[in-house]
């Protein structure tokens, strides 16, 4: 089955989960465009250009980076989510591409990636572990106001039905 191509100038799905991927794991390791750029004998915008989506990665020079970022090439893409993944339910006119482009996954805030380097480099496993646990807490608590708050508005709305 062959794949329609948009005759748009707006960049694919998949190349932008690609680049947000070069993104992500760049700055995981602390480096900057110009770093990689340098590592791979190219200039920042063209880096600038990858992460984007705005120019599409060749299989070589996505190779490359994976080389240079010391990871696989598989790494760019995982977590794509089924929408990007899926020929048939990807826009190829370039309207939902605009969405695409929008989103910017919370993984890739500078706070939530510095928050992840701070917590990998503790030495010590058990500090590790409480301080998921204690962040996990934070979250448990929150669903369980919410899922509270949840339940007096069906009893307020039932009373008033009664």
């Amino acid at each position: 089955m062959r794949v329609p191509r948009s005759s748009s100038r707006k960049p694919n799905p998949i190349d932008i989960h690609v680049g947000n991927r070069i993104q992500l794991r760049r700055i995981l390791l602390g480096l900057s465009q110009q770093q990689l750029a340098e590592l791979l004998g190219l200039t920042f915008q063209q880096v600038q250009k990858y992460e984007r989506g705005t120019n599409r990665t060749s299989a070589s020079r996505l190779w490359d980076i994976a080389s240079a970022l010391k990871c696989s090439v598989l790494f760019f893409f995982q977590e794509m989510d089924q929408w990007t993944a899926t020929p048939g339910l990807r826009s190829w006119d370039g309207e939902d591409n605009d969405a695409v482009i929008k989103t910017h996954d919370q993984i890739n805030h500078h706070e939530t990636l510095d928050l992840i380097r701070a917590y990998h480099s503790i030495d010590d496993a058990n500090v590790r572990r409480r301080i998921y646990q204690l962040t996990k807490s934070f979250v448990l608590a929150k669903e369980t106001a919410v899922d509270s708050q949840d339940k007096e508005v069906e009893i307020i709305q039932t009373m008033k039905v009664i």
